[in-house]
């Protein structure tokens, strides 16, 4: 592994789950037929999520770099940005109709990731910071954190890519030493709307393009194991 620049090319991938809540183990299921269930209406509560993932060649190289680090978490946290984390909402019909209009309205854009910070003292967290894209992920959660979505945070939004939490110090020191000089850049041109099932999963209900009507069904899910209350805004 090194930590040179890297350019990917090609469109952001549907991996991917909410920072802080989501960990255990990588299931992949049938998107159509978890799909089919939401489209009668529900009004009972249920949390959901909103990513951007990353291409794969990015993904699977934070990924070994996170592992390096001695984190629990490596093989279970595709690399992401978290957009909206676990979010309560009575009414799916109306987030689902909410999150496609911010997806048909928002048009594909270039995310840059580059340099090191992280949340100490307040968590144990080093991450890569978001410098291209910063804006449009902020005016994203902006926009999907309304409406049916609507809560206020304990802590202000701020995209970032998680690259290590809860290790020792000495590793947290060396993530942000060892990356400090890492770079990559992106397009992102779709966003995934999670949600957190009654088996403790986070299942990938749709994978939205932005600009478009598309409705994309995903099969990914996720398990609920651990939480960082330091990243609930991101």
């Amino acid at each position: 592994m090194s930590s040179r620049n890297v350019t990917a090319r090609g469109g952001a991938c549907p991996a991917g789950q909410v920072d802080r809540t989501l960990a255990g183990r990588f299931e992949d299921q049938s998107g159509h037929h978890a799909a089919a269930d939401h489209d009668v209406a529900r009004t009972e509560e249920i949390s959901v999520g909103v990513i951007l993932g990353f291409p794969d060649e990015i993904a699977d190289e934070l990924q070994r770099w996170r592992a390096s680090f001695g984190d629990p978490l490596a093989g279970v946290v595709p690399a992401h940005i978290t957009l909206v984390t676990t979010t309560p909402t009575q009414d799916w019909e109306a987030t689902r109709r909410h999150v496609r209009e911010v997806a048909r309205c928002q048009s594909p854009f270039m995310v840059t990731i580059a340099g090191t910070g992280t949340f100490r003292p307040v968590s144990p967290v080093v991450f890569i910071n978001v410098e291209d894209g910063f804006d449009h992920c902020v005016d994203l959660h902006r926009r999907l954190q309304q409406g049916p979505l609507h809560r206020e945070l304990p802590f202000a939004y701020h995209p970032h890519v998680t690259i290590a939490h809860d290790v020792a110090p000495e590793s947290l020191d060396e993530a942000e030493t060892v990356l400090k000089n890492y770079r990559a850049t992106f397009p992102v041109v779709s966003m995934g709307l999670y949600e957190h099932d009654a088996d403790g999963i986070w299942q990938l209900r749709e994978e939205l393009d932005f600009g478009t009507e598309t409705d994309n069904h995903g099969g990914t899910g996720f398990t609920d194991a651990a939480k960082d209350p330091s990243t609930d805004a991101g």
